[in-house]
């Protein structure tokens, strides 16, 4: 699809994808200009403030979001490959500045334009083809804050539909919880631990040799389980696949082979 004249997008790159997965960064630009968009990624991005948020420290959240909407008021649009994070900007950034008449509009005007990537794609450009192919079963994960807060659901299946020699195998109960939940994993490793567990036996399950989802921290707690289990199921994040990045690089939670090797 293209348009007539391009569409200024904000790429939200995320930490983890920053630091972790710049892959995941790369197939979103490429996805994106591929449809139409010019891509900008402002140097002075930061956190979203969600581990501050999720921790009750509104003080220094407030501090990470002016300074996300300093950088990013001036686009189109805003697109995150994270549901998370895009809920964070686009639910809570209103609510950090409800006493600051100023500052709430401007969070509210930055929250209206934000998305997250697989939605936008599908829901803001009209997205039906994207000339992907793949070749295997694969099962996806719904993370919680992409499905309950940005209402992402019917969008990455829709997307997968289109992928040459992809197959779909459901996963029982794809709505629950992976167990990560940023920092609750961190206060509570037992029963995170507990959650990761029953989802992976729900993936083998399905005899995916795949794993797909759209928040790259579900994506490495999950791949981190499955590692240690030894099970053979890989792990992308689903903006790989649709930018035919997937052969290009190792899946999530594996290393790049020793040369000679």
């Amino acid at each position: 699809m293209t348009h007539s004249s391009p569409i200024n997008v904000g790429l939200f790159a995320t930490c983890l994808v920053d630091l972790m997965r710049p892959s995941v960064g790369f197939a979103t630009a490429r996805l994106l200009e591929e449809n139409g968009c010019t891509i900008h990624v402002p140097d002075n991005q930061t956190c979203c403030g969600q581990p501050a948020y999720n921790a009750g420290d509104e003080s220094s959240a407030r501090d990470m979001a002016i300074n996300v909407i300093k950088s990013f008021e001036e686009f189109d649009y805003i697109v995150a490959p994270s549901g998370s994070c895009a809920g964070m900007i686009r639910v809570h950034y209103p609510d950090l500045f409800k006493d600051d008449a100023q500052m709430g509009l401007r969070a509210k005007a930055v929250a209206a334009k934000t998305h997250e990537l697989l939605s936008f794609l599908t829901d803001v450009l009209g997205v039906t083809q994207t000339g992907a192919s793949f070749q295997g079963t694969v099962t996806y994960h719904d993370s919680c804050s992409g499905l309950r807060e940005m209402g992402i659901m019917e969008q990455p299946r829709a997307l997968m539909s289109t992928v040459e020699g992809l197959e779909l195998s459901e996963l029982d109960d794809a709505q629950s919880c992976c167990g990560f939940g940023g920092l609750f994993s961190v206060k509570y490793p037992d029963i995170s631990q507990k959650i990761v567990d029953e989802k992976v036996v729900a993936i083998e399950k399905t005899g995916a040799d795949t794993l797909l989802g759209g928040d790259l921290g579900c994506l490495m707690n999950v791949a981190g389980r499955l590692h240690r289990r030894g099970s053979p199921v890989k792990v992308r994040h689903l903006a790989e696949v649709l930018a035919g990045m997937s052969g290009d690089v190792v899946p999530i939670g594996e290393s790049e082979p020793e040369k000679g090797k």
